[in-house]
């Protein structure tokens, strides 16, 4: 039963935040960038990455949490398929591309954006994207590499 639990929050944290990152990227963004000039655009973003960003700290606890203990429970990394492992280092890459997106771009992207400094929030928004892309494509793979590990374990 806990395992049942476990793994329901791990694919909740996983939908989370890989499903926002997918609408972000490839439904509201060119939507955005056809609709909207720059000022509005850019204080469109700051305001979903507001609100989502808390989404993704939660989903990282949710992640690491449940990931950590269903591992504990069959008995450590030693006991866990490969494809383990690699969901693993995929997900702290992740992290750390995000954490770079959150503490190094977003934050000086928003504090830009509530000065009306476009040029330099359109800068920072510039520099999100592409991380924001990489993390979806991570994300993807870690989808792929958990389905290829229910079907070789």
């Amino acid at each position: 039963m806990i395992g049942s639990i476990m793994l329901t929050m791990h694919l909740l944290g996983a939908v989370v935040w890989v499903g926002g990152m997918f609408f972000a990227y490839m439904a509201l963004r060119p939507v955005a960038a056809a609709q909207l000039q720059p000022p509005a655009r850019l204080a469109l973003w700051a305001g979903v990455f507001g609100r989502f960003f808390p989404w993704v700290w939660a989903s990282i606890v949710l992640l690491f949490g449940s990931g950590f203990a269903l591992v504990a429970a069959v008995g450590g990394f030693g006991a866990v398929h490969p494809g383990v492992h690699a969901m693993t280092a995929l997900g702290i890459l992740m992290v750390l591309i995000y954490c770079f997106i959150y503490f190094v771009l977003f934050r000086p992207m928003k504090a830009r954006v509530a000065a009306e400094d476009w040029p330099g929030a359109g800068a920072a928004l510039g520099r999100i994207r592409p991380l924001i892309a990489v993390n979806l494509s991570l994300g993807l793979a870690v989808v792929v590499v958990a389905k290829l590990g229910i079907l070789f374990s």
